[in-house]
Order: C-alpha cells, then structure tokens, then sequence
C-alpha cells in the first residue's frame, strides 16, 4: 500500500483510529470524529445573510462524555507527522484541552500542554499513543486534583434524553467551575455574554455538584421574577420535587404548552420557610427588600446552604452597599458562583473585588464569531437639540404653564428635566419608517429613559401605525414595572409564536431577565450612563432563531450610546454603523460611500439610572421613590433636526469594510487567488468546481445575491466561473448557453458511441440551465432525462465504470472553460 496516494480520511480509518483503539480508548463513548464544534460566523450584507466556515477538528477524545482532554489532527501521508499541529493547538486552546496530537498516518506528534521544557513536544510511534488511565492522570495532575477532587469532577452531567448536549464553551465554564468547587475555590465568577445560556450552564454545574453530594443544598439568586419563573419550568425542570422558589406569592407559568404551578417554598398564611426542599429559587428582593416578606432569607441558619449561585451578579451582588450583598454576606461560608454578561468594573461596581478574576469567558465577540449570536448593525442618528442644546426664551412657560429654568439644555437632560414633543414625533417616525420598509412585524424594543417617556413614545408610535393598531390594538404596548397589562404582556412579547406585542416601549423591566429570541431592532432612546447596562440592553438582541430568519439584529441609537460604550474586544464591531443624512431612510443602503468610517466617541462610565417610575405631565411624580418632585418641562413648537447618520459593515473576520457587494466579492475571492492566472489555475486543476464554489461562499462570497445584481444589468446568468472571472479580473462574460455551444462547435462528443455520449450531451444541457455544481454529482444519472437512459449503473458501466465516467465528466469540464476563441 501506498500511503501517499491515501486520502486524509483513509489515513484516519486505516491508521490513526486503529491506533487509539489499541491503546485502549472507547470509540462509542470516548471518541468523536469530525466534531464540528462552531456554527460558522453569519456574514451580514444589505438585507442578506451567509453563514462563515464552521470548525471542524478531525478527533476528539473524551475522560467522559462532554469531558474533552485531547484533540487530534489528521493530515494525509504527503504532509509530514506534525503538519497538523498549529491547527490542533488552536482547536485544543477552543476546546479547553491540554493535550494535542498531530498524524499523517506514520506516527504522532504529541504536544502536552501540562509538560515542561524538552517534554513539551515529542514524536510517538502509532503504537505509543497514550491510554485513557495516562492522560487522566496527567490532567489531575495539572489540574491539582486530588484523588477525591477528581472524583466529584467525574460526576456525570443531566442527560435529558433527547441528544441535547452543552456546547463547548458551556462545556468549559462548567468543567472549570465544578473543579474549581473540587479543588476548595469558595467565590467563582463566570462571565458569559447574553444569549449563550448562562443558565442552562448553571443548571449543569448545580446538577452535577449536587449528584456528587458535594453541594447538597442549593440557593440560585435572580432579580427578576420572570427569569425565576421561566427558569422552574424550564432548564431547572429536572430538579422537580426537589425544588421550591422563595416566594409568598403563587405564580404559574407554562411550559409546552401546559400551565404548571410553581411550588413554593414560603407558606401564604404564616410567611414561614419550608426548609424541606434542597434547591430553592429567589428574587434579591423578595428575600431582602419587601416588607410583605423582609429579610426572610434570616429564617435558614448561616450555614444553610452549601452552594449559592448569583445571576446578573453585576446588578447587586458587587455592591458592598448593596441589600442583596448582605444575603451573599449572611451566608459566607457557602460557595458563591456569580454569573454576569458584563465584564467591565465602574467605579461603584467591582465583580471582581468579590469574586475574583473570572475562571471562563465567552464574549459577545467571541459567541459573534463562532456563530452562536447574531452580529448587529447600527444606525445612529442625532438630533440637533441633543448636540447643539436648546435655550429658552426669556419667561417661556412649557406647555402646562410651568416657567422653564433658564439655562442650556442638552442630550443629559432631554426627557428627564425636558421634553420636546416634536423630538418624540421624531423619533417614532424613524422608527415607523424602517419598520415599513424592513418588515411591520420585526418584534421592538424601544429603551426610553422612564415610565413616562415610554408612555409618550407608546402614543406616537400607536398615532403612527393607524393601520397596524386597528388589526390589533397591542401592536404597540407600554411594558414597564407599573402596568399589570403590559406586564401581563411580556410572555407573549418573547413568545415567537405570538404576532403581538410588535413594539413594546419600555425602560428599565426588560433591560435583562427577557429572553427575546426574534428580537430583530433595538431602540436606543435612553440616556444610559453605563457599559453594564448597556451591554445587557443589546443583549436582548442577540439570540439567532433560524425558524424565524432571525441571524441578526439591529440598533436604532438615537443617544450616542454606541460610541460613548463601544468595547470591541469583548463584544466585537458591529456589522454595520450607518449615519444618514437628514433626507435619508433610517434603512441602511446596501452600498456605501468609498471612504466612510466610522469615529469612535470617548467611553465613559457613571452611575445607572433610576429605576422606573411616571412622572405626572407639569413634573410631579407619583409611584413614590424619590424624596422631593423634580420638574420635567414639556415643551412643543421646537423645530427638531436630523443632523448626522452613518453606516459600515463587517466582513467575515469581523473587520470594518465600506465596499459596495461587487468591491467585497472583489476582496475575498482575490485573498485566495491573487491573480486570474491562480484563478484559472486552481479552477481548472479542481477535481470538482464546487468545492472552490462552497469555498468562496464561506469566505463571504453571497452567490445568491451577487448573481442578482449581474443579471440584472446584463440580462442573462452567468456560471460561477464567469461571474468570478468577470467582477474580479474584468474578463468578458460569457452565458451558460454559449460556453455551451461552443462545446458542440468542437465535436467533442464523437470519442463517445451510444448511451455515453447521450449522457454527456445530457449533462451538458443541464450546466447551460442550472450551471456546473449540478452536473458534479453522480446522482444526476437517477433523474430525468438520464435514468430514461438506463439505471445509474449501466449508465456508469457505458463509460466503462465510475472512474472513467468522472473523468469524462472532468474533461467535459475542461472542454466547458476553454476560451472561446478554441471553438
């Protein structure tokens, strides 16, 4: 046997599975081949999406299930041993392993990440690869598990039955947390970016201590009841009986469709705990802050719970001042895991004073990149009132007779020291008008700056959506902390199966807690004076939901938010930054000037806002919570302007780009082949034309959208070749039809006699309507017009089998590219 002439996937069955199987690794259970690990990065361009490569590593090999230890990399006998090894060491960092190996079928490289200095990385024959019990014993080492901490880490995960598995980075957090808790560690900090399932994760590393028994009674902290509740019935589901939330009042939610009633573990009458159950579920405030239930959390004993793990740990927790710190405080001796999307410390707020330096972080960035989170646009639009300010006139009154303070007003006081009726006019018509253009039914989340904003911004968008509100009069709802109904409306609002609420306005209740998972605009009206609750803000936009064409989102900034908070090494650069000129639709063009940028403003950090509250037309203020009335003038009559708007996108390594669809399609076809000679090159010398066709498409290339425009202007369709051979480097184009003719013109089909030669003039015809991917694969033959032929066999045996009939079809191909003038 010729090892050269085997393929990458012969090497692998032929020698590097035989290989791990000796030395005594389970195949079913402890091995996974051709593990695709990422989602592959969604490419954004106009109103049109692709999805990036997908990484793929050849082996991985499993302690456990969802347990990785080692990655290998296999490369056919051409290449040498260690060939593979950069490859794998990028994989093994993803992946979380310490050992790595590359193949090309003679033997191994081994790369061991626990070793040191010449024991880093050695040559091993095929009969030397390491068995289960060596590397385990490696990696507790490293780890500085002891026998017995190694033992609580081989508790198993939930198994649900259904194939559902963590995804790697959720294998990280949990694998790192649950031997952190092994090895002693009493505060653990995780930071995960919204929508990479923060707590399905906490479900699995709270399942698995408390199977072990290392953890047996068990505290998980939120700061919104309908997290709490969701979480019940959802991905806590499992603990079933054994579960309890700490409450006083009944609530119910439903799951698959079936009311379920949350059991308490408050008793109504007495307000007494039932200390029977071993996991419980709380609110901050509910145990901390109500006077219905004060403190109640005082009722268990200090050394209660062995485990307490704190949601949005940045929204309390890291405050020393803070009512819910004192809960974290009351039960010191417990472990604490604290969970948070958001990273940056402020000056008030410091996760890491409490918890330490986080033990695993998956970014926005990060979840954007490996397809997991969907990338964002931006508009940003500014008013002229917010950047120049407004001064009244000397007496002016505002619109209910109160006398306007004299002094400059700018974007720090508009709507919550003054209101301009038209600058609210404004804005909802921006908002209307990229919905009409984009799709009335795109699920909205407008952040205005307090309840009574938010009001006002309810009625202008209702005023504006004549039609839409009288289909159904919630197609515009006011979902904020005082209003039952839409409260009572939240469900349905997340619910990608409920048409309505379309636009809810809201300020502070849906800032986290709500899992909007079709959440296509964001709206930025709210002057927000931090990165934490900013990042949490655009976190409820980036879920991707693939049933209902959701890959990615965008963000109507009318505050200048996304300048003053940008962080692009933890949640990437949007995908497009667009400022249009005041005439201009809120609707980003899908070409842009050469030469745009965008200008990052400076960050800056302060105190959050208030918390909700209405504020009375005239300023006065009900609902309570601040000590003295503030004045909130209403003014109209005030001529508000757009005076700035931008756009960029992102390309498929997520850098900034301004290139028209023809300028990018340009770029990434040239980063693989310089020139047209690569070009012709690599297209004539490729075994099958679709493989550089797929290529192309994960670098970016939008075949789909990118033919559209060609045959638009030219009247006909090109071929993948020519489109690429036209747009890129300039060459004439020529259609489907006359590459085809051109064949016929040069008698190419006489070498064939009978039903071969009807089957190449068959498959000629079908590349002049459908192109050349199609006629590549052999299953052609099953439909018509060729299976009127014979069967796919004795059409392959008329070539003298399926050899000789690929490479009639390969030559039928070359016969197809030739130029023209060889006809």
């Amino acid at each position: 046997m010729d090892k050269k002439q085997l393929s990458e996937r012969d090497i692998c069955s032929k020698f590097i599975t035989p290989a791990i199987t000796q030395a005594g690794w389970d195949i079913q259970t402890q091995v996974r081949e051709e593990l695709t690990f990422t989602a592959g990065r969604v490419i954004v361009r106009g109103r049109l999406h692709t999805r990036g490569e997908k990484r793929r590593a050849d082996y991985v090999l499993y302690h456990q299930a969802n347990q990785p230890i080692a990655v290998i990399e296999a490369k056919d006998n051409k290449h040498s041993v260690g060939s593979g090894m950069q490859q794998a060491l990028a994989y093994s960092d993803a992946l979380d392993t310490p050992f790595v190996f590359s193949s090309n079928g003679d033997g191994f490289l081994f790369h061991d990440k626990t070793g040191t200095g010449a024991n880093r990385e050695t040559e091993l024959t095929l009969d030397q690869f390491p068995s289960p019990k060596e590397l385990w014993q490696r990696y507790c080492q490293w780890k500085g598990l002891t026998p017995k901490a190694a033992q609580t880490i081989e508790s198993p995960y939930y198994d649900d039955g259904r194939g559902r598995t963590p995804r790697y980075y959720q294998m990280n957090a949990i694998n790192r947390t649950v031997e952190a808790v092994a090895r002693g560690q009493d505060r653990i900090l995780l930071v995960m970016a919204t929508g990479t399932g923060k707590t399905y994760t906490a479900f699995q590393i709270i399942w698995r201590l408390w199977k072990s028994k290392q953890k047996k009674r068990i505290l998980f902290l939120a700061d919104r009841n309908i997290l709490v509740n969701q979480t019940m019935v959802g991905d806590f589901r499992p603990f079933g009986p054994a579960m309890a939330k700490l409450s006083p009042n009944a609530a119910g939610m439903e799951r698959d469709g079936v009311a379920q009633d949350l059991t308490l573990a408050i008793q109504k009458n007495t307000k007494k705990v039932n200390k029977q159950y071993e996991i419980y579920l709380g609110l901050y405030q509910a145990l901390s802050g109500t006077e219905e239930v004060r403190n109640v959390y005082k009722q268990f004993s200090e050394d209660f719970f062995d485990l307490i793990v704190i949601d949005e740990c940045h929204r309390g927790s890291a405050k020393e001042d803070s009512a819910w710190r004192d809960i974290l405080t009351y039960f010191k001796n417990a472990t604490q895991i604290g969970l948070t999307a958001t990273p940056k410390e402020t000056k008030d707020t410091s996760n890491i004073d409490y918890f330490g330096e986080p033990i695993y972080t998956y970014s926005l960035k990060q979840g954007i990149d490996d397809g997991f989170l969907a990338p964002y646009k931006v508009v940003r639009i500014d008013f002229d009132v917010d950047l120049q300010g407004w001064r009244p006139k000397a007496g002016q009154k505002d619109k209910y007779g109160n006398l306007i303070e004299d002094r400059i007003y700018n974007q720090k006081d508009i709507d919550k020291n003054i209101v301009f009726d038209e600058r609210t006019q404004l804005v909802a018509m921006k908002i209307t008008e990229y919905l009409q253009k984009t799709g009335e039914f795109q699920k909205t989340i407008v952040f205005c700056d307090d309840i009574d904003h938010a009001e006002r911004m309810r009625q202008a968008l209702v005023n504006l959506n004549p039609e839409r509100v009288a289909e159904n009069r919630k197609y515009v709802m006011r979902i904020t902390g005082d209003n039952d109904e839409g409260k009572n409306e939240l469900d349905n609002f997340i619910n990608p199966e409920s048409k309505y609420p379309v636009i809810a306005t809201t300020s502070k209740l849906m800032t986290t807690g709500v899992d909007a998972k079709t959440c296509k605009l964001i709206v930025l009206d709210q002057r927000i004076q931090s990165m934490t609750e900013f990042k949490q803000i655009i976190g409820r936009g980036t879920r991707i939901d693939d049933d209902y064409d959701k890959h990615w989102f965008t963000i109507l900034d009318f505050k200048k938010a996304t300048e003053l908070f940008a962080d692009p090494t933890f949640d990437g650069d949007p995908v497009q930054v667009y400022n249009p000129e005041p005439q201009d639709t809120p609707v980003p063009p899908d070409e842009l000037p050469e030469g745009e940028s965008i200008v990052q403003g400076e960050r800056t950090e302060g105190e959050q806002s208030d918390d909700d509250y209405p504020i009375y037309e005239g300023g006065t203020t009900a609902g309570g919570g601040i000590s003295e009335p503030r004045t909130k003038y209403v003014v109209n009559g005030v001529a508000v302007k757009v005076i700035d708007e931008r756009i960029q996108y992102l390309d498929g390594n997520g850098k900034l780009i301004t290139e028209s669809l023809t300028d990018y399609t340009r770029l990434c076809v040239t980063k693989q082949f310089a020139t047209l000679n690569d070009f012709l090159r690599k297209w004539g010398d490729a075994e099958q034309k679709k493989a550089i066709i797929e290529k192309l498409a994960t670098q970016g290339v939008l075949w789909d959208d990118l033919q559209a425009d060609v045959s638009k202007k030219l009247g006909y369709e090109l071929d993948a070749f020519d489109l690429i051979a036209h747009i890129v480097y300039g060459q004439p184009p020529l259609s489907r039809k006359e590459r085809a003719n051109n064949v016929k013109k040069r008698n190419y089909f006489t070498k064939y006699q009978g039903a071969a030669k009807q089957v190449l003039e068959g498959l000629l015809e079908k590349y002049a309507d459908t192109g050349v991917e199609h006629i590549e694969d052999t299953k052609i033959l099953l439909l018509p017009p060729f299976n009127q032929l014979g069967t796919g066999p004795e059409l392959l045996n008329a070539f003298g089998g399926k050899p000789k009939y690929l490479s009639a079809v390969k030559e039928l191909e070359d016969q197809l590219y030739l130029p023209p003038e060889s006809a």
